[in-house]
């Protein structure tokens, strides 16, 4: 009988110069992202030498951090999820509504938010997983269950007053010595927000916990062959439910991250952050197809989208189509780059199973 190699890393580690699929595409990221940013220095003025211009990305763009987080283990268990961007709407306007409405607290919005996070995460995941139905229609359900109950839930948009949430909102963290001296003389201290530190936290927990724990490699194993990944003995359809409930959870902390910076409810919150969520995560090297992608290349796949868009408007050219056609352009080149990994894994599985078909199969 020939053997199986039934090593579910195998799909996403066929080496070239000793770096594996994920690895290689991790890094093209990052040298991008240094690159692109060497570029904003040199050519756009001193401004990007300002610690806090790196800052106020991270703060702007945490809640996508997460969302692109949670869009990553999806796509790395060979499915989608494009409801992140109406459930942080819902969830924005839920929490605001709840806390200037009903005199809420701070603490019941947070369980508010991963109350929305898990139910979202529980059906679509329960839906596809056991029901087999296909993910794009699932969560494309979603995004539109989630926007039509955002406009039930409060029409008009309005900005939330409640005290405690307004002071945890305008809690702001100083990075010691890392400031900067304005045109006045006067020195400015650089700081973050409480969801950059929600983000790091986020982006570090999940990197550990898909290289390190059990399930993480087994959503590896599922996105890469689902075939494969059953007769490791994977419950494949507990992993695709995990994936999906992971992915509502996050949708959940993200939402609630924007929420914080954004400060209000309304029913066009993070219009569009489910296409920068998946836009980040193939940018960031996860494969559309499954089986391949690191959080950490999601994370800096972020920061390459809003870099972009900082740099056409340090540009000039502040009219909304030319970022998203940098952005479109950007995205196109890593499909490209995908594409070229995917075909340089099949002549390398092709050229592998060559000679064992020279040597005959014993039976």
């Amino acid at each position: 009988m020939p053997q199986t190699d039934l090593n579910p890393g195998k799909k996403h580690r066929h080496l070239l110069g000793g770096i594996s699929d994920t690895n290689l595409l991790m890094s093209i990221t990052i040298i991008v992202f240094i690159l692109m940013y060497g570029f904003a220095i040199f050519g756009l003025g001193e401004g990007f030498l300002k610690a806090q211009t790196f800052f106020n990305i991270l703060n702007a763009n945490a809640s996508l951090i997460i969302l692109a987080c949670g869009m990553t283990i999806v796509m790395i268990a060979g499915g989608i999820d494009i409801s992140v961007g109406g459930m942080t709407a819902l969830v924005s306007m839920c929490s605001a509504v709840y806390l200037d409405k009903h005199g809420g607290s701070v603490f019941g919005a947070i369980m508010i938010s991963l109350g929305i996070g898990i139910a979202f995460g529980l059906v679509q995941g329960f839906l596809v997983a056991y029901l087999d139905i296909q993910p794009f229609i699932v969560t494309l359900a979603g995004m539109f269950f989630a926007r039509g109950m955002t406009t039930i839930v409060n029409t008009k948009p309005f900005n939330v007053q409640n005290e405690a949430f307004v002071k945890l909102k305008e809690t702001r963290i100083i990075v010691p010595g890392m400031g900067s001296v304005n045109k006045r003389g006067t020195y400015i201290d650089a700081y973050i927000e409480i969801g950059v530190i929600v983000a790091l936290i986020t982006v570090v927990a999940l990197f550990l916990f898909l290289r390190w724990t059990k399930t993480g490699r087994s959503f590896y194993a599922v996105g890469g062959n689902r075939q494969s990944a059953l007769m490791l003995g994977i419950n494949v359809k507990r992993t695709t439910f995990l994936a999906y409930l992971m992915c509502g959870i996050l949708g959940g902390i993200g939402g609630f991250v924007y929420f914080m910076h954004a400060g209000s409810g309304s029913a066009s919150h993070a219009t569009g952050a489910e296409m920068n969520a998946i836009a980040s995560s193939i940018i960031g090297g996860t494969m559309l197809t499954g089986g391949v992608g690191n959080i950490i290349g999601t994370f800096f796949g972020v920061l390459s989208l809003a870099l972009i868009q900082n740099i056409v408007s340090s540009a000039g050219l502040d009219q909304a189509w030319w970022t998203g056609i940098t952005n479109a352009s950007m995205l196109c080149i890593f499909l490209v780059v995908q594409s070229i990994i995917i075909a340089r894994r099949k002549k390398v599985n092709l050229s592998a199973e060559k000679p064992a078909e020279s040597k005959g199969v014993k039976t």
